[in-house]
């Protein structure tokens, strides 16, 4: 079954991280087994925490969905050993006419090279000039000759050297061997092999023709083969007993991975002319090759969103996938689709509130870790239901998960906000945790949201966290920054911000002070602070 990954935002809240699990989890027991939740980026100490506790491991980390080698429907021809002989990979050229290059492995399955018709043709024609064979090995030979040795001193042989010629009429045996580098082909013709025999050639192949004891007495160091073939053919398979190693290309390949992006894939095509590219796993094992062809029609992969439905928070390549759907409780944002999708947007605190209610409509009950993690999402997002985004909903939900995981909501809500997030960490680390891009009317601006329990520790750096933020704006030209202390037990947030305080103190009727000020009530950011930015800004 094709995978289809379900993902959260970037920098993953644990909503976001839990959300993606949930959904995946939900379509897998409903018998479609292919999904798989992933995540942008990583893991907060929070989600951190959670997932331990109730014994996840995180979802697999995604950070980018191009579209890949892996995606397209390649070809697998078979991959032969380098020993191979010539005649073996040209049958398999001959008979499959879809098949334009065949790779060429070591031992190990690593690329050796690549062997064409082309090769095979060019090797034919270069021993009409040059009609030497050089250490064949003799199972080499045997094989394409369906051959047998006849003698004994063919049976010490493993390899065999000498220029290839037919058995000229009889009388003409005097110029035959003037030396021993030879192999000869020959038919029922008792006065060639005798002269080849006394001769000492490296090689007699005999045609259709048996040798008589007489002769097969002859002391000789000749090696004495018999084929069925006629000497006509059996002359020209000599040539094709050779290694294909020999005559295949195995200098300046250009190769693919499996994970190369195919973007990068095409501008290399565009600039090469050859017919198919071998393809290597993270291994550099063969595992199949790729035509042009391959890059018109590509596999997308699928994907279904959760907890957003911007493309500045989803992932890079997002153009570039089948978006199957979104489950979200934000503001409808940018992203479009090129088909008719699965979309469903509600007005609750948390996405896990949504999927959970999913789980209901299906008739399926989550097992009881799986409502323990979905019921410390809900708690995490709605900040204990004191966030204004909560709603009725995301508290019964809450409770019946509670129920079935046999958990406090208000134990559960001190061990998800208790630990202190400062300690230890960076102030880059701690403004990256949950972070967001937005773009309003023409306005570039990066949010930031640390949920704590004692913001007034947190404000005590916030010269560490104006360097991290002008560090930010000058990397993303950011027109605003703001980073939010939102204090669980204040009911409020910290607000410290780079931009023009006169757009602040405008959006929130608070006058700022040296760059911060706190606004009382507000725990969201999305439904307490970029709807008043949005406001301000048209």
């Amino acid at each position: 079954m094709e995978q289809v990954f379900v993902t959260g935002h970037r920098n993953p809240d644990t909503d976001s991280i839990v959300s993606a699990m949930s959904y995946a989890g939900l379509r897998n027991a409903l018998g479609e087994r292919g999904y798989t939740a992933a995540r942008l980026g990583h893991l907060n100490d929070e989600s951190k925490r959670i997932l331990e506790r109730f014994g996840f491991e995180p979802p697999v980390y995604v950070k980018d969905m191009r579209t890949q080698v892996l995606d397209l429907d390649y070809d697998t021809p078979p991959a032969l050993s380098a020993g191979l002989t010539v005649g073996r990979g040209w049958n398999i050229l001959r008979n499959d006419a879809t098949i334009t290059a065949i790779p060429v492995t070591n031992e190990d399955g690593s690329l050796f090279g690549m062997l064409s018709s082309g090769d095979v043709a060019d090797y034919d024609m270069q021993t009409i000039e040059d009609p030497m064979v050089r250490e064949v090995p003799l199972f080499n030979l045997l094989s394409i000759l369906e051959g047998r040795v006849l003698n004994e001193a063919g049976s010490c042989v493993d390899t065999i050297s000498g220029e290839v010629v037919m058995a000229v009429p009889k009388g003409a045996e005097q110029q035959l061997f003037p030396h021993e580098n030879y192999i000869a082909v020959c038919g029922d013709q008792p006065e060639v092999i005798r002269w080849a025999l006394e001769s000492n050639i490296h090689c007699l192949i005999l045609c259709e023709a048996e040798l008589s004891p007489e002769l097969r007495a002859l002391e000789t160091r000749t090696c004495i083969i018999s084929t069925p073939f006629t000497a006509y053919r059996a002359a020209r398979l000599i040539f094709q007993s050779i290694p294909i190693a020999r005559i295949c290309q195995s200098t300046n390949l250009v190769t693919f991975h499996l994970t190369d992006y195919l973007d990068d894939v095409r501008e290399v095509v565009s600039k090469t002319r050859y017919r198919c590219y071998p393809i290597l796993d993270e291994s550099d094992k063969v595992v199949g090759t790729l035509s042009r062809y391959h890059l018109l029609k590509p596999r997308r992969k699928k994907v279904v969103l959760v907890d957003h439905n911007e493309a500045a928070q989803s992932v890079p390549g997002l153009d570039q996938v089948e978006l199957l759907g979104i489950i979200d409780h934000h503001r409808l944002a940018d992203i479009q689709s090129g088909n008719p999708i699965f979309f469903r947007n509600e007005i609750v605190g948390s996405t896990t509130t949504i999927v959970a209610e999913m789980y209901q409509e299906k008739g399926l009950m989550p097992s009881k870790k799986m409502a323990g993690l979905m019921c410390a999402a809900i708690i995490s997002d709605t900040v204990i239901f004191k966030s204004p985004t909560s709603t009725p909903r995301d508290r019964a939900i809450a409770e019946r998960l509670a129920r079935i995981a046999g958990l406090d909501l208000d134990e559960l809500g001190q061990f998800i906000f208790a630990a202190s997030l400062g300690a230890g960490k960076t102030a880059r680390d701690l403004m990256y945790t949950d972070f967001k891009d937005f773009h309003i009317a023409g306005h570039y601006l990066g949010v930031s949201q640390i949920t704590c329990v004692d913001s007034v520790s947190m404000l005590a750096r916030k010269e560490e966290f104006l360097a991290e933020m002008e560090k930010a704006q000058a990397e993303k030209g950011y027109n605003f920054m703001i980073l939010m202390l939102t204090d669980v037990l204040l009911e409020g947030t910290q607000i410290i911000f780079l931009g023009n305080a006169d757009d602040i103190a405008q959006a929130f009727g608070v006058e700022p002070k040296d760059g911060t000020l706190f606004l009382p009530g507000v725990m969201s950011r999305k439904k307490q602070v970029i709807p008043m930015l949005s406001a301000l800004w048209g």
